[in-house]
């Protein structure tokens, strides 16, 4: 510094500043912290991954992995994942003890959107030898029409035989009784629901579905397709995917540029997005729920990404 023109006060008080840094900065300690988490994350994930996958789901939102895929990961992982149920769940996502010893996750009322804590916690105390349907439930724990609707809508009496038809139409029987209605209503032969319609409801419900994924069930009628986890040893050249948007990021540092994550019944696409590809279609890269993304695939190491030159927004399939 001298050298080049500055004075001894000046430089000293800047070194000072740098040899300060030094000592906590980015570069040694900043590292050592997150080698550290990786490390302790990397290991739960290794050797406990029930454990690992329902304290991600307990810490939502993280704002980076989406309870779909924390799931699909564990199921990938032969973890047993169990549905959200009025007689075994409690607020928390917890892990239950299979006979032949392994854990199981049990998908906690959390996972339902919108519904309550509280209402959680009334429906524990209130339980004893468990629930028959929708009118014991709010008789002796209490909870509103709006929050059996809930239950009923993620399919949380699915254990008392009901179907999650037949547990709503209970429950608006419960709401007509309310209104002072007193309308006894009369056994009703519901059409089942198909399976498609299922999964979208779960989705809607709880951003999850154990049934199927969305794509499973709508491949066979989008030919041209690439598998997500067939970028893994796809050719070079241009391919096409489709899958729900499970993240969208544009980092300050990243001069415009979007990262998407999509999701398939096979895994993920990442999905890289440039400013003039984003300016043409950007109301889908923003808007859409299902997107199909056709562009050139780029690979370096085991890291491959989807360049993306066109994105169709697929969402009215779902």
């Amino acid at each position: 510094m001298l050298r080049n023109g500055y004075d001894a006060d000046f430089a000293d008080r800047c070194f000072s500043q740098i040899e300060g840094f030094a000592d906590y900065g980015f570069p040694e300690s900043h590292a050592a912290a997150f080698a550290m988490l990786v490390y302790v994350s990397a290991w739960l994930k290794c050797h406990h991954p029930a454990v690992f996958a329902c304290a991600l789901l307990n810490s939502q939102p993280m704002g980076f992995y989406a309870p779909a895929q924390i799931v699909r990961d564990a199921r990938d992982h032969q973890i047993e994942i169990r549905p959200v149920c009025i007689n075994h769940s409690v607020w928390d996502n917890t892990l239950e003890r299979r006979p032949d010893g392994a854990l199981a996750l049990r998908l906690g009322f959390r996972q339902i959107k919108g519904f309550k804590e509280e209402d959680a916690t009334w429906i524990v105390a209130a339980r004893g030898n468990g629930y028959r349907n929708p009118q014991s439930l709010w008789l002796r724990a209490g909870v509103a029409p709006a929050g059996l609707e809930r239950l009923a809508e993620a399919d949380a009496f699915a254990d008392t035989g009901l179907a999650r038809r037949e547990a709503l139409w209970q429950v608006r029987a419960i709401r007509g009784q309310i209104d002072g209605e007193g309308i006894r209503e009369p056994e009703a032969e519901l059409p089942p629901m198909h399976l498609g319609e299922e999964v979208v409801e779960d989705y809607v419900s709880m951003r999850l579905s154990l049934r199927a994924h969305p794509m499973e069930l709508l491949r066979p009628g989008m030919p041209g397709l690439t598998a997500c986890a067939g970028l893994q040893t796809a050719l070079l050249g241009r391919i096409s995917v489709c899958g729900l948007v499970i993240t969208r990021q544009r980092p300050g540092t990243a001069s415009g540029v979007i990262f998407l994550t999509l999701e398939d019944e096979t895994g993920v696409a990442k999905v890289i997005v440039w400013p003039k590809v984003d300016e043409r279609f950007r109301r889908m890269v923003i808007g859409g729920r299902l997107l199909r993304v056709t562009g050139y695939l780029q690979r370096e190491g085991i890291v491959v990404h989807l360049i993306a030159q066109e994105v169709e927004d697929m969402s009215h399939r779902l």
